[in-house]
C-alpha cells in the first residue's frame, strides 16, 4: 500500500461553506447527486456515493479538519486508507488540501482522477 495523492484546491467560499458541504450528509448529497450519511463525530461513520465509499471519522476539527478511515466498498474487507483534508482560509477563499495515503499504487489514476472530477469540480459548481 504505497500509493499517495496531494492536491490543493482553491474554492469561492469560506473554510466554514466548504466544511458544511463536505460532512453535511444532505449537502454532500446536493452537490455530488448520490446518497450519503456522513457522522459529523471523530469516531463516527460515513457512506458516500451511495455505499460505494464508506469509512471512519478519525479526527475531526471542524472547519478546518478531517481525518478518515476511507475505503472503496469493492476494495477487499479490511483494506482502508487514509485521508486528510485542511482547510486554510485565504481572504473570501478557502484552499483545501488533500493528502490520500495508503492505498494500492495501482489504485494511483483512478483515485487522483476520482478526486477532481466526482468532488472537487462538483463542489466547485456547488458552491458558486
Amino acid at each position: 500500500m504505497s500509493g499517495a495523492i496531494h492536491q490543493e484546491v482553491v474554492f469561492s467560499a469560506s473554510p466554514e461553506r466548504v466544511y458544511k458541504a463536505l460532512m453535511t450528509a444532505a449537502e454532500h448529497s446536493a452537490f455530488t447527486g448520490a446518497p450519503a450519511q456522513i457522522s459529523q463525530d471523530a469516531g463516527g461513520v460515513f457512506s458516500c456515493y451511495d455505499g460505494q465509499v464508506v469509512g471512519r471519522n478519525i479526527d475531526i476539527v471542524e472547519n478546518k479538519r478531517i481525518v478518515q478511515a476511507w475505503r472503496v466498498a469493492a476494495w477487499d474487507e479490511g483494506v482502508y486508507s487514509i485521508v486528510r483534508i485542511e482547510l486554510q482560509k485565504q481572504g473570501d477563499e478557502t484552499k483545501l488540501v488533500l493528502d490520500h495515503l495508503g492505498f494500492d499504487a495501482a489504485q494511483q489514476e483512478h483515485l487522483d482522477g476520482g478526486w477532481h472530477a466526482r468532488y472537487w469540480e462538483k463542489l466547485a459548481k456547488y458552491l458558486t
